[in-house]
Formats: structure tokens, sequence, C-alpha cells
């Protein structure tokens, strides 16, 4: 008799700016149905507060929300901010059981600053990662991305929205249809 593995859940967070609700997130649910999917909000949102928590803060919150999905594997992402603050969630093993993170928008660094880079955890990463990433995001340039993603030590797949900037506005289908396909792959 063949052991199947449990198929990993989805767990996602918005980017700084938005909640939960993002149709980007709710079209990624969509497309991995019937996979478990949950779209969590960061504290601050959940207060109605504008400026995001300070990292330790959401780090904590990425924590409890993977706690509550329960055991087994869990794929962990979102957009922009709440994709990196997964990665840095699994990059310092606060979430042990995580498969693979998918990530939107990954905000390499701040527009018009290139020196500022946030990608000091990205070589402790040893899971499969998955960047959406626009041709004309100023947060980073599909160059620069695939260029610190080759830190990464666990398998790395972009997809490359062409003219999409930081929000890729009007991309949905095709972020929820790439991340639905990597998903499958991941799956086996």
């Amino acid at each position: 008799m063949t052991r199947r593995t449990a198929v990993p859940r989805l767990l996602l967070f918005p980017g700084a700016g938005s909640s939960s609700e993002h149709s980007c997130l709710v079209a990624i649910e969509q497309a991995v149905a019937p996979v478990v999917t949950v779209r969590a909000d960061f504290p601050y949102r959940l207060a109605g507060r504008r400026p995001p928590d300070r990292a330790p803060v959401l780090l904590q919150a990425v924590v409890d929300a993977a706690v509550a999905m329960g055991p087994g594997p869990l794929v962990l992402g979102g957009r922009s901010m709440g994709g990196r603050i997964c990665s840095m969630a699994v990059a310092d093993g606060l979430v042990p059981r995580a498969a693979g993170l998918v990530l939107v928008s990954y905000p390499l660094h701040p527009p018009g600053k290139p020196d500022k880079l946030r990608v000091e955890h990205l070589p402790r990463i040893e899971v499969p990662c998955l960047f959406v990433h626009g041709t004309r995001d100023p947060f980073g340039s599909p160059d620069e991305l695939q260029e610190w993603t080759a830190t990464i030590a666990g398998p790395v797949e972009h997809v490359v929205v062409e003219g999409g900037r930081h929000d890729l506005k009007g991309a949905d289908a095709i972020v929820a249809s790439a991340v639905a396909a990597w998903f499958t792959r991941l799956r086996g």
C-alpha cells in the first residue's frame, strides 16, 4: 500500500495597503480550489489602522495563522509585503511545516531605492518558491529579482507579467492561473 502525502493548504496575506479581500488573493483561492485556502489580515488592518505594524508583530501574525490552520504541510505567501513577511517567517524557521512560498509582486526594494534591498533572508529559504512579478514594477525589475532569488536554496520559478506594475492591475487571472499551475506541480 502506498502512502499518500497530505495536500498542502494555502495561507495568503495581502500587501500593506490592502486587505485579505484583494481581488488577486480571491482569484488565487478560486483557482486552487478545492485546496483549503485561508486569506488572512495583519493585526493593524484588523484594528482599522493604516500603517503596518513592525516586523515582529507581522511575523507573529503569520505564525498564529499557520498554527490556526492545524497540522500538515502549508504553502504560504501573498502580495507584496504579505509575501515578504511570509518568506521571512519561513526563512527563520517559524513555520517548520512550510512546503512552499507563493510571492506575488515581491517588494525587492522601495521604489527608486535599489540600494535598500530586502534580501538578507533569501539564502535561508529552502522550500520551492513561485515569484509572479510585473516587468514595470518599481519595487524591483525582473532581472533584479532573478539575480537575488538565485540565492534561494530551494527551487525557484518566475512568472513575468508583461507590462505589469507593482499592483498587477488587470492581471488577476494570469496570476491565479500561474499559482494554480505551480501548486499542481508542487503537489506532484
